[in-house]
């Protein structure tokens, strides 16, 4: 999709932008096997509807689909994230507060390495929404004007 500084970004999740306000982000590793690796470089996964939690210590992603290669693997099995033990304990710490949830916002390649960008999210009501899309269309317009006058 996009390259840069040696970064290639595999998949991002729009979807969280517009469902939630991501207030902070955390790069993470992920625990993968070979053929998984193989299926995300070739955009062979889905992750729009599927979140991160902590359990003993440990930081988890479910609901991350990864099509199966030739060889087989679980699809849908839950994947270990690699973090620092301090930050599991700041997320946990945002976590339970009300309302944060961990999400993932985006899947890249780094130096031959895939990391998950996860984003410390708050969900967004109805007329936050709307809000949001309001704003986003006033700002397309202003660049519009902006063009044209060029």
């Amino acid at each position: 999709m996009e390259e840069e500084e040696g970064i290639k970004i595999l998949g991002t999740n729009k979807k969280a932008y517009y469902d939630y306000f991501v207030d902070d982000t955390i790069e993470c590793g992920i625990a993968l096997q070979g053929t998984e690796v193989k299926s995300l470089k070739d955009n062979r996964f889905s992750f729009s509807d599927s979140y991160a939690k902590i359990l003993n210590n440990e930081l988890w992603l479910v609901g991350l689909h990864v099509s199966v290669y030739p060889f087989n693997h679980e699809p849908d099995r839950e994947r270990k994230l690699l973090v620092h033990h301090q930050e599991i304990k700041r997320l946990r710490r945002r976590v339970d507060e009300k309302g944060f949830t961990l999400i993932p916002l985006k899947f890249y390649l780094k130096r031959g390495l895939v990391k998950v960008q996860l984003g410390v999210c708050k969900g967004k009501k109805g007329y936050d929404k709307r809000e949001s899309i309001k704003s986003r269309d006033v700002k397309r317009e202003i660049e519009r004007e902006f063009r044209g006058r060029l």
